[in-house]
């Protein structure tokens, strides 16, 4: 079966080509994305301004296209915190399927925390144990955490990169000032969730994932993208640390210029950086090991999951064991 999946984020909208079946390894086949920053394209009224939602529905358009073009047998269209914030995100909704036909569902922070953490601990398997996940996107940061697939602990927080990026710098560098002051300002919005995380005991795996995280591991030595998925890569304090006292001094036309980092990202990454640091020193986490699947990976997984697949050993393992049937 060959799928699609169109993530509508923040800053990208972005098609995912796979072909799977279910209780197979999803195989990536094309990827193509369209810079929006529909994040950036939010009035002061709280509405999606007329020109990003005119980009919207010309990128879903493209996609669409690019789907049928490619021979996607069905294709999966979400949304999230960019739209799902947008005073007027019911019309732009509406128009977008009008005039494209493609009904984007809008995925709240928790079921975005609930499906990335599904993509890891298919990843990882369960030998991960009680497994902690953390995101960061443009407009959230997402954790989740637990035993199963299902987490126990899925929450979103309005921490992302963008937001950051949007919300407390002024200045290309930050200026000292606002990076002392941002840094603080985490310590006390990632205070509660440092309690939430500790009722549910001790990790014993910790994963991060996003592009975010990715460019992070990368700048600090982690290998590039080309030795494939599968090689082991980590983000420690001490080199985000490191890392921070380098870029925080860099503009972003300079950062873009980063082996990891890319041009449509180039901007938020100092504050990204932030974020991951600060997540990490409110939950005390020296190391985060890197994970190539996130939110779209869970997506098709959960797709695969309720197929229709034939798959007739559970039924005639039924009929010949019943409930309390000797044997």
């Amino acid at each position: 079966m060959r799928l699609g999946v169109l993530d509508v984020g923040s800053n990208t909208v972005h098609l995912l080509v796979v072909d799977a079946h279910r209780g197979a390894h999803p195989t990536p086949m094309h990827s193509e994305k369209s810079v929006l920053r529909l994040a950036e394209q939010i009035t002061r009224s709280g509405d999606l301004s007329r020109q990003g939602a005119d980009e919207l529905v010309g990128a879903v358009e493209s996609a669409k296209a690019a789907a049928a073009r490619l021979g996607c047998e069905e294709v999966m269209a979400f949304a999230t915190s960019a739209v799902r914030e947008a005073r007027n995100s019911a019309k732009v909704l509406a128009r977008v399927a009008e005039q494209t036909g493609v009904e984007l569902k809008v995925l709240s922070g928790v079921d975005e925390a609930r499906l990335t953490f599904l993509a890891v601990r298919r990843w990882f398997g369960w030998s991960a144990g009680n497994l902690l996940v953390l995101d960061i996107g443009g407009g959230s940061l997402e954790v989740a955490m637990g035993v199963d697939e299902e987490p126990q602990l899925a929450e979103s927080l309005p921490l992302g990169a963008g937001r950051i990026t949007r919300t407390r710098f002024q200045h290309d560098p930050p200026s000292r000032s606002e990076l002392v002051a941002t840094s603080a300002w985490l310590e006390d919005q990632l205070a509660g969730l440092a309690k939430k995380v500790a009722k549910w005991g001790e990790p014993d795996r910790v994963v991060a994932t996003s592009k975010t995280f990715r460019s992070l591991a990368r700048l600090t030595g982690a290998a590039p993208s080309a030795s494939g998925p599968r090689v082991r890569r980590t983000l420690t304090d001490t080199a985000l640390r490191q890392l921070l006292a380098f870029i925080s001094r860099m503009p972003s036309g300079e950062l873009a210029h980063l082996e990891g980092v890319s041009g449509s990202r180039s901007h938020q990454l100092v504050a990204g950086a932030l974020v991951a640091q600060g997540a990490m020193r409110a939950l005390s986490l020296g190391e985060l090991e890197i994970c190539p699947w996130a939110l779209r990976e869970g997506v098709i997984l959960r797709r695969l999951d309720h197929s229709n697949g034939a798959d007739d050993t559970g039924a005639g393992l039924s009929r010949r064991f019943g409930a309390g049937e000797d044997r």
